[in-house]
């Protein structure tokens, strides 16, 4: 225990500190339960509502709701109208919780989040044992939370603003060419960029079969499975030469042997090809890292992506926020010649390899 006396200012800020990561915390918990329950989404088309109300639009019990909606009224989530007794879901709250088509929308997280919690046994077994934990090991929450939370920057910014900003990529791809995408989970970023370059051919590849089976069904549904196939493979064993694009979408840190990935997409890229590397932003410094975006980041990083690494061969832990000089080091040990942060958001960085 410490010896020294607590300065009582610092103590009393860090337990009001401590209040709100408590409060967010729990109510994650009730943001997943709104999500799924259609909660959220029925309060942004009906305006103000009583918990009554809610319940009866959402088929659902009305004490549960009414206790719900004071929960999110105290977080500020929803407005409350003591006058009126009715909760309303504010239209800025609405982009990020009730609208999937808004360049904010947040709440495939929570799903994220749940599997972190329900993974913490075998994370704690790794800290001890060093070998790892799976992505294919982690519950089945991720899967579909890690494509509903990454789907929203894929949406409004690969065909938008990361693709016209690599080198001759976008003119290549409207003529024809063949993209791969590495790790492409359950194919969101894959069927965005099929849908805006028609006249290309698109394969995702990923080692996790479900994933392959969920991103399969959802070019169906998208009507774009005539140019675009999924496949289960490995980054380091995906078929194929001549790649006009191989593009790895917040995959590369979770590689046990990444350099071994980028040997393979050198080998499977036509010589004029592109290698788009989208990774979470992050500075070369741990101290630039220390911002609410490096947070979450570091987090997500020990529960999910540094064990995913060491659970494999050479299990280098490169960690989500690598940063741009440990990445460029990968990629030049890989034999590519030029290398360069090509654009970047709040989120991510997308860097461009060539041979």
């Amino acid at each position: 225990m410490p010896t020294a006396a607590p300065d009582e200012t610092r103590l009393n800020a860090f337990v009001g500190r401590m209040l709100d990561d408590m409060g967010a915390t729990l109510n994650a918990s009730l943001a997943l339960v709104g999500d799924r329950l259609g909660l959220y989404r029925a309060m942004a088309e009906a305006g103000p509502v009583t918990p009554a109300e809610l319940a009866a639009r959402t088929g659902t019990v009305e004490r549960m709701v009414r206790e719900w909606l004071a929960a999110q009224a105290a977080s500020g989530y929803v407005a409350y109208d003591a006058q009126a007794g009715r909760y309303t879901l504010p239209p800025e709250q609405a982009m990020v919780f009730a609208n999937e088509d808004s360049p904010v929308f947040l709440a495939g997280f929570f799903d994220i989040a749940a599997a972190a919690f329900r993974g913490a046994d075998k994370i704690e077994n790794a800290f001890r044992s060093g070998r790892g934990v799976g992505w294919h090991e982690q519950h089945r929450c991720l899967f579909c939370g890690t494509e509903r939370f990454f789907r929203t920057s894929y949406k409004h910014h690969l065909v938008q603003e990361w693709i016209p900003a690599l080198d001759d990529v976008a003119a290549r791809l409207e003529r024809g060419g063949r993209v791969a995408d590495v790790g492409c989970g359950h194919g969101a970023s894959t069927i965005i960029m099929a849908q805006a370059y028609p006249n290309a051919r698109f394969t995702g590849f990923d080692y996790h079969a479900p994933s392959i089976e969920a991103a399969r069904a959802a070019a169906q549904e998208a009507g774009v499975a005539d140019r675009v196939s999924f496949e289960v493979a490995a980054a380091k064993q995906f078929p194929g030469t001549g790649y006009d694009l191989v593009a790895f979408f917040d995959c590369l840190h979770d590689m046990g042997d990444p350099v071994g990935a980028a040997e393979h997409v050198k080998s499977a890229l036509a010589p004029d090809g592109t290698w788009m590397i989208v990774e979470p932003m992050a500075g070369d410094r741990l101290t630039d890292n220390f911002n609410p975006v490096g947070r979450i980041y570091y987090a997500a990083s020990t529960m999910i992506c540094t064990p995913a690494s060491m659970s494999q061969e050479v299990g280098l832990g490169l960690g989500a926020q690598a940063g741009p000089a440990r990445l460029r080091d990968v990629v030049t040990q890989a034999g590519f010649t030029r290398f360069r942060q090509a654009t970047a958001t709040p989120f991510n960085m997308v860097l461009e390899a060539r041979i």
